[in-house]
């Protein structure tokens, strides 16, 4: 079985930097980009299963970019997880209704950041 893909589209070095280490420690293979229009380019050389996406991007928003990934035929697929500090209400809708598959927030818990991740991937059997 191949180690699952994630890219990381953060425009926060050290969330990136935290985040990466935890997951690459449970067998991810671990790509970044700082905002939504390089997290594009990253999608087509690195072919992610998994995208956490933190919603406040500089230039396009996250919401904008899972509505591109999802609207797409050839990146539909990609689980796309909102990656934030939004907590108010109503936002988890907002992010469930542009397309995000799922939410988690920031900061992260390192001893169970992986499996929440993990749980998003599609079953491989």
């Amino acid at each position: 079985m191949s180690a699952p893909k994630a890219l990381i589209v953060d425009d926060n070095a050290l969330n990136v930097e935290l985040v990466s280490v935890v997951l690459q420690a449970d067998s991810f293979l671990v790509e970044s980009a700082g905002d939504a229009v390089g997290g594009l380019q990253r999608i087509q050389s690195f072919q992610p299963d998994l995208i956490l996406m933190d919603v406040q991007l500089p230039g396009m928003d996250g919401l904008e970019f899972a509505r591109i990934i999802k609207r797409e035929p050839g990146t539909r697929h990609i689980v796309v997880i909102a990656f934030t500090a939004y907590a108010m209400r109503g936002d988890e809708a907002r992010m469930l209704a542009a397309g995000c598959d799922g939410y988690l927030s920031k900061p992260i818990d390192v001893a169970t950041f992986a499996a929440q991740v993990r749980a998003f991937l599609p079953r491989r059997d």
